[in-house]
């Protein structure tokens, strides 16, 4: 089966660092991560600087990257002004980003559900009209930090509204990691029974080791989009407790060990999650990056033996 990955790291990955990363660092990642293969990437976010200083560069990085043949790119996009603002660039997805929790949505977003999707409807209406595809995301679809286990209906009532404004592709997104295989069954088998031409794509986190058990299932279930940090760095600045993405690398090698094709180059991925590592000054969670993929063996003559 051939499988899909978005590269988050450059917005989601970055969001949540305290130091600065430089433009031309950000440019680096996205450069090294397509010299692996990787050809879509949710680059940046075009929310207000003061609520995410990380980001406040969106158009210089965008203007630096440049339009490229065969890669797309993605930017958060959560009002008219950040609509404006991605009019004048070359990212090609617009994603409007809300919570599927009142609790969250205050907290990320300064509004209700219900005013979240309103604002919605502007936005969407200018990228069509820009010649630019928009996509919706929801966060917190699984569990939120604030009010617990995400309820199933509440998940459909939003996805319902998103797809009555016009939606055809919904991101789901795990934000806090609690998500388990059987409640991905159940949210996407929900979703898929009530809007069966709704496109999905999982957006993990792997804060509670789940991840990949999470991919699984959504394979078992024919999903082939998913959301993937280079290094399993990332989290949300306004969800206590949410940690990384699954790491790219990880998935890369899960996916390669089950058989599926992503286009990825495995040992490309990991050379530049060690770069990232270096960049960042710290260990990143990215299993792959501290153990050798299955299959590799050592020599035994470096071997400790045994004796006796």
């Amino acid at each position: 089966m051939e499988v899909q990955l978005t590269e988050v790291s450059p917005r989601d990955g970055l969001q949540n660092e305290r130091t600065p990363f430089p433009t031309s660092k950000k440019v680096e990642l996205v450069e090294r991560a397509i010299e692996a293969g990787l050809k879509r990437f949710e680059v940046t976010s075009f929310v207000s600087p003061r609520a995410v200083p990380q980001l406040a560069d969106a158009e210089e990085v965008l203007k630096d990257l440049g339009a490229r043949e065969g890669i797309l790119f993605q930017a958060l996009v959560p009002n008219e002004r950040g609509a404006e603002r991605a009019a004048r660039t070359c990212v090609q997805e617009w994603v409007c980003f809300l919570s599927a929790t009142e609790s969250h949505s205050q907290a990320n977003s300064n509004c209700s559900v219900d005013e979240a999707i309103a604002r919605f409807e502007p936005v969407r209406e200018l990228a069509v009209a820009e010649g630019r595809r928009p996509v919706a995301a929801m966060a917190a679809a699984f569990g939120c930090p604030f009010e617990g286990v995400t309820p199933t209906d509440q998940v459909l009532r939003v996805a319902r509204a998103l797809h009555d404004m016009g939606f055809d592709e919904l991101k789901l997104g795990d934000t806090i990691g609690t998500a388990t295989p059987s409640q991905i069954e159940t949210v996407v088998s929900a979703l898929r029974s009530a809007l069966p031409d709704l496109s999905l794509v999982l957006h993990l986190h792997d804060t509670r080791g789940l991840s990949l058990a999470n991919v699984m299932m959504g394979l078992s279930l024919g999903i082939t989009r998913y959301e993937s940090s280079l290094g399993g760095i990332g989290g949300c600045p306004f969800a206590p407790g949410a940690t990384g993405n699954v790491a790219t690398e990880d998935l890369v090698h899960f996916l390669h060990a089950e058989g599926h094709e992503t286009g990825v180059d495995f040992e490309s991925l990991v050379r530049h999650g060690k770069w990232l590592s270096q960049v960042l000054g710290r260990e990143l969670p990215a299993r792959l990056l501290k153990a050798p993929p299955i299959g590799a063996t050592q020599p035994l003559d470096a071997a400790i033996r045994a004796r006796g």
